[in-house]
């Protein structure tokens, strides 16, 4: 192992994290704008209003990109452990 390679790792973890990441966020900021919009329009201010909806697709996205998520994941984590036992 060397001196460099807990920082490419750390480098590569954080762009493997902003990629499975940014759909599942992505889509909650998407909802969260539209429900904000709907309850300032119609000022119904409950919170479970607010939350369900960023719910709901969050485990939409997650139902629908899930294995390709695990994937990324996975994929990075072997190549990790690999590099870091040298081989």
């Amino acid at each position: 192992m060397t001196v460099e390679l807990p920082g490419m790792l750390v480098k590569e973890a954080l762009v493997v994290l902003a990629t499975v990441g940014g759909p599942v966020f992505g889509a909650m900021l998407l909802v969260g704008l539209v429900v904000g919009v709907l309850q300032a329009a119609t000022q119904v201010n409950d919170a479970a209003v607010g939350f369900l909806p960023r719910a709901a697709a969050a485990l939409a996205v997650i139902w629908m990109f899930g294995g390709w998520m695990m994937e990324r994941l996975s994929g990075f984590l072997g190549q990790a452990i690999l590099r870091m036992a040298g081989r």
